[in-house]
């Protein structure tokens, strides 16, 4: 069998989610320390100008609701340090693909009512459908297991893809969840696979494997002729064996008047 695929540190896989929920938070008290409204640096659906929150959307969140970011930091931290951990060789692609197609989806997707999508739930949307669909793909334990464990914390937020709430960005979850899971069946065939037995490997370097059927049946029927010898009294080691007599005849005699030699 295969050697199974190594995964990445904890320890690695922390300090980059840490890194983005520090990243996140300095935006929120930047918030309250200057004047400028932050709340533009969202994605405003088809806008020249809201374009710039397909990369900032993520950090920006609401000034007047702390609950808002706290919600957010939690699912981040988890999902960013299980996608590095578990997906180590492709983890930068997934989440920078995601990032972008999430807030190009919202600019395109939404409905420009003049109000800016922000916060950080697309990303968590995305990352939630990416891993839980990748570990289904890969039929492989502990992905597999990843992806019970996501559907076990995060399996009510399915809800939040439908207009529920007025002030809640429903297009940015749905719209990350669609990119995560499309981003999972792009990159299928990269990153860590379910390690392969002897044969699978044997059958994709065209080694034909051995006729286990047919020599079962052949076993069984040299069985079945030796048991019915045993049945019917025929040892072959005492059995007696055909005699071969050989008679030994000399030439007739030679006879030269006849001319005979």
């Amino acid at each position: 069998m295969r050697k199974a695929p190594s995964f990445g540190s904890w320890s690695g896989s922390f300090l980059i989610a840490i890194f983005f929920i520090v990243l996140m938070w300095t935006f929120y008290w930047a918030q309250h320390l200057f004047e400028f409204n932050f709340y533009t640096l969202g994605v405003l659906p088809r806008s020249t100008s809201g374009l710039v929150g397909i990369v900032t959307m993520p950090f920006i969140h609401s000034q007047r609701e702390t609950e808002h970011i706290i919600n957010n930091s939690i699912p981040t931290f988890l999902l960013i340090s299980a996608l590095f951990f578990y997906y180590r060789n492709i983890a930068w692609k997934v989440l920078f693909s995601g990032w972008i197609f999430t807030g190009f989806g919202v600019w395109i997707y939404a409905e420009n009512t003049g109000a800016y999508h922000i916060g950080m739930s697309g990303i968590i949307y995305f990352l939630a459908g990416f891993l839980f669909t990748s570990g289904v793909l890969r039929k492989y334990l502990p992905l597999q297991a990843l992806s019970l464990f996501i559907v076990f914390l995060y399996g009510s937020m399915i809800w939040g893809i439908f207009p529920m709430e007025e002030k809640m960005s429903w297009e940015g979850h749905f719209v990350g969840l669609a990119t995560g899971t499309v981003m999972a069946f792009v990159f299928r065939e990269s990153g860590p696979q379910r390690p392969k037995f002897q044969y699978e490997i044997e059958k994709e370097m065209g080694i034909e494997p051995p006729d286990l059927e047919g020599m079962y049946y052949e076993r069984l029927r040299l069985m079945k002729e030796e048991r019915l010898r045993r049945e019917q009294g025929i040892d072959e080691s005492t059995a007696e064996k055909p005699k071969v007599i050989y008679e030994y005849r000399p030439n007739p005699p030679t006879n030269e008047k006849n001319g005979l030699a």
